[in-house]
């Protein structure tokens, strides 16, 4: 029936901005029951009083949800909005309020979910929180607190807690050991102890998250949570042998496992593991063989055993796990052949049609793994990170990879791959971004029809650019995100994070010979070119000063001859970028060209200019674009590179993206009711 009545005002992601005024018309909504003002850029203080009226908040006595996060707000909580007994959400997340919690609040009786998270809220954390009747959610992490009342008020219908990254320590798990209902439950980020002599037993706890608490032994009261699914002890301070109670625990519902970045030691029995879809012991001190129990393994999703010391070989096995999509291997003691990955699927139909997970991710960089690139990888038909650097692999160019239409990343370092590089495929590597086969033994010229292939380094009009990062596992427990480890003018680059616009090829420290393709301008979308250390001769293509986004370039140890082509990128290289070769001339070298040979003075290209517009058209956003495209550089590194030569401004902003910044939290609205 209608009445006339506003009873949902919905205003979240209209880019609104300013404060909001106590004598506002919204005030005057009497018979509200919604107000959504979230993701905006609303500021200032959340008016509280005007004049004589006790809080602006008075007149909505109906309403039910309250959202204002992801604004701008500053100053003190609110006080007067926890008066509206009609209350059943509150969101006041992702501002920046401040100072503490009201201690006596009594009319939030039908309060549901309450999230305070990511704010600059202080001191002790009122007992009434805990004691609301009707409360199932509680988010307050990402604040200052720094306790727990003295005296809670458990109320056992609370289902999910998350306290973490506040700065709590102490006994908190045995404050909280009668939330009986509890579902889900964070503290990572706090430093917090765990009294193993009081027996703590949380009867329906699924998730457990105690990330970088500072623990230094795995938790006993672990053995009385006989229905968790997930659990995570990372970036804690656990050493040693992981104990037998803990690897002999039948872990019969537990899908998630991560005590990634601790100092574990030994070797690991993974018997009763049987469920477990994704297992994360990274950064660890592990070693031995790799357990055959985990051929039993049949839900696994993600298996991530890097940089630790396991050695021999890899069970056959992994290549009949049907749901693996990620193996990230890197940085052990593997021997033995390469492991026969994706035999049970022969096409992105059957695989589709049996229900099985598409493997995106093969990292086994820096083992010892031997041989041939296996057949079965051209199965792989999701591929799209494949990192095999490192090893003692001894075979020709897989051309036949090409095929997989979805690669990316393809790196094959530091082996023993030999002879040209070769591909009959017309379409091979539509999708190739990252191409590393530097310090190898490929000889024989460079291929046009390679570099013609490569599509997604040439911009046109499908490629639009957007910053987005390679996931490969990702839901409400973990996110796995493709990282590679580049060399960039001598110095090495761990990329934590992968954008999909990064572009870059290394051939280097190879015996590669013959001219350079002039297709190779084509790849305008290009960012770091390495060619040193070959048998290259004739001289530099002047279509490569079409690559309007080329940050670095190494041509220098070959036999390059005749004068450096100038214009756009290539005024801004330097002379590291053309050593070693001595029969070029010209600028930035101080060798001079001789002008009586016409045929060595560079002319400019007919495009040139029109190229030169397009460059600045696309200044904005693209110099930005390739800021990100980078991880995490050692800090002398950028000085040493900046000292060298006066760059333009948007090389500069090269060098900004990598700093890692410290990441916004995720939109989590439809994670609201997940445990």
């Amino acid at each position: 029936m209608l009445t006339g009545y506003v009873i949902v005002l919905d205003l979240h992601l209209t880019n609104l901005s300013g404060s909001m005024h106590p004598n506002s018309s919204l005030f005057q909504l009497r018979h509200l029951q919604t107000l959504n003002f979230a993701y905006n850029n609303l500021s200032g203080p959340i008016p509280y009083s005007i004049g004589e009226i006790p809080d602006v908040f008075s007149n909505l006595q109906e309403l039910v949800n309250l959202y204002l996060s992801y604004n701008s707000f500053i100053g003190p909580f609110p006080s007067s909005i926890v008066r509206l007994a009609s209350l059943e959400s509150l969101d006041l997340s992702s501002n920046s309020l401040s100072g503490p919690l009201p201690s006596n609040v009594s009319m939030l009786q039908k309060l549901v979910d309450l999230d305070f998270s990511h704010d600059s809220l202080n001191g002790t954390i009122p007992s009434w929180m805990f004691s609301l009747p009707s409360l199932y959610m509680l988010e307050l992490h990402h604040n200052l607190f720094n306790g727990l009342s003295d005296e809670l008020k458990l109320n056992p219908t609370l289902g999910r807690l998350d306290l973490s990254h506040n700065q709590l320590s102490g006994p908190v798990l045995r404050s909280l050991q009668n939330l009986t209902n509890l579902v889900n439950l964070d503290l990572s980020s706090n430093n917090i102890t765990v009294d193993e002599a009081i027996p703590i037993a949380f009867p329906s706890l699924e998730v457990l998250q105690l990330s970088s608490c500072e623990l230094k032994d795995l938790p006993h009261f672990l053995r009385n949570l006989k229905t968790l699914r997930a659990l995570n002890l990372s970036n804690n301070k656990i050493r040693g042998q992981i104990p037998n109670w803990f690897s002999n625990w039948r872990w019969d519902s537990l899908f998630h496992l991560n005590l990634s970045h601790n100092s574990l030691s030994g070797h690991i029995d993974l018997s009763h593991y049987y469920s477990l879809v994704s297992l994360d012991l990274k950064f660890n001190f592990l070693e031995g063989p790799l357990p055959s129990a985990i051929c039993n393994m049949s839900f696994l999703n993600l298996l991530d055993l890097s940089r630790n010391n396991f050695s021999n070989s890899i069970p056959s096995c992994l290549g009949n796990m049907t749901q693996l999509t990620v193996l990230d291997l890197r940085k052990n003691n593997f021997s033995g052949s390469l492991p026969p990955l994706c035999t049970q699927i022969t096409s992105l139909a059957t695989s589709i049609l049996n229900g099985y997970q598409l493997m995106t991710t093969i990292i086994l960089n820096g083992n010892r793994f031997e041989g041939h690139v296996p057949v079965s990888w051209l199965n792989c038909v999701g591929l799209e990170v494949l990192d095999i650097g490192n090893n003692a692999i001894t075979d020709t160019f897989p051309a036949s990879l090409g095929t997989l239409e979805e690669l990316q990343v393809l790196v094959l370092k530091s082996n023993k791959f030999h002879g040209p590089i070769t591909t009959k495929l017309k379409f091979g590597f539509p999708k190739l971004r990252i191409l590393d086969l530097s310090h190898n033994e490929f000889s024989d010229s460079l291929p046009a029809e390679v570099f013609r292939n490569f599509k997604a380094m040439i911009k046109d009009d499908t490629n639009k650019g957007e910053i987005r990062y390679m996931k490969r596992f990702d839901s409400f427990f973990d996110v796995y995100e493709d990282s590679v480890r580049l060399v960039v003018k001598g110095n090495e680059i761990e990329l934590e994070r992968i954008t999909t616009i990064m572009t870059t090829i290394d051939l280097s420290s190879n015996h590669f010979e013959g001219d350079i393709p002039m297709e190779v301008g084509r790849l305008n979308m290009l960012e770091a070119l390495d060619l040193s250390w070959n048998r290259l001769t004739g001289k530099i293509p002047r279509e490569l000063t079409r690559m309007n986004f080329l940050a670095f370039l190494n041509l220098s140890q070959n036999l390059l001859v005749g004068p450096i082509p100038r214009g756009l990128q290539f005024n801004t290289f330097d002379n590291d970028s053309y050593g070693g070769n001595l029969d070029l001339c010209g600028p930035p070298l101080t060798k001079q060209c001789g002008t009586s040979d016409l045929s060595l003075v560079p002319q400019p290209l007919e495009s040139e200019g029109e190229d030169e517009a397009y460059f600045f058209s696309g200044f904005t956003w693209e110099s930005v674009v390739i800021g990100y495209s980078f991880g995490l550089v050692v800090g002398t590194v950028v000085c040493s590179l900046m000292l060298k030569a006066v760059k333009p401004k948007w090389f500069v902003e090269f060098f900004e993206g990598l700093i890692p910044h410290k990441k916004r939290r995720p939109t989590k609205r439809a994670q609201r009711r997940q445990t």
